[in-house]
């Protein structure tokens, strides 16, 4: 069943044509119009592609603009600090992380341009020694994937900017306790980010809250994550929009 994105979202449509053509599937690339009782893309040449809802057999969302390796990269350091476990180390150009609150905090990331597929072994190592199994975050772009992977689960990092008034009093929240946290932490860009744990599904009204809290301690732009195949739609009520994904693979390590 296809999960739909809010409307205005640029996605890429796969469905099914008529009977008999060839191929039989194809694409349309553009953003959502409607869902019901057609789900109509509008392309970037202006053209209006409907399709019967049923006929779609894919859905991914896209970006609204093209976004730079280095503004992936700078995302990720701030999102590493924000969430970086109880024990962490630089190895070669990996951030190694370790007895954290989620699978982000428990993984290597490739956060400097100096990070390269070989130091895996020695990340495996290191992971080994203390009884953890090794795992790899693999933001878009920032590195291959490796060969043979066995992939736990796709991200999606979302992201959105936030009206910052440090003269306003924060509201009274606490960051650090509930179903959704947040954390401030500054990207290598000088960019001040605040990270909530979870997508606001089922509290919208503590998401606000977090990033208004967030905005009166100087971010400027807030970021989450949720899982490939779950739904944005409830992050996107909040203006949160795709900006890149990340991949967590267990390495073959021979």
């Amino acid at each position: 069943m296809i999960s739909w994105p809010a409307l205005g979202t640029r996605v890429t449509l796969r469905y099914r044509r008529p009977p008999g053509s060839v191929p039989p599937l194809t694409d349309a690339v553009g953003r959502l119009l409607t869902v019901e009782p057609m789900a109509r893309v509008q392309t970037k040449s202006g053209a209006v592609v409907e399709v019967a809802p049923g006929d779609v057999v894919a859905l991914r969302v896209l970006t609204d603009a093209p976004v730079r390796t280095a503004d992936i990269r700078a995302l990720e350091h701030a999102a590493a600090a924000a969430w970086r476990g109880t024990e962490h180390t630089w190895l070669d150009g990996w951030l190694l992380r370790a007895h954290g609150p989620d699978r982000a905090a428990n993984s290597a990331a490739p956060l400097d341009i100096s990070a390269r597929m070989d130091t895996v072994a020695a990340i495996a190592a290191w992971y080994t020694s203390r009884g953890l199994t090794p795992r790899l975050v693999i933001p878009d772009r920032l590195l291959p994937t490796p060969p043979d992977p066995a992939c736990e689960t796709v991200e999606q990092v979302l992201v959105r900017d936030l009206d910052c008034d440090p003269d306003e009093p924060g509201p009274p929240v606490r960051p650090d306790e509930g179903a959704v946290r947040a954390a401030i932490s500054d990207a290598p860009d000088g960019t001040r980010w605040v990270g909530l744990s979870a997508a606001p599904a089922d509290d919208a009204g503590r998401c606000e809250e977090l990033l208004a809290w967030g905005a009166c301690h100087g971010a400027t732009r807030a970021h989450l994550a949720v899982a490939e195949t779950d739904s944005t739609s409830a992050a996107q009520s909040l203006g949160f929009r795709l900006h890149h994904r990340r991949r967590y693979v267990l390495p073959s390590v021979r």
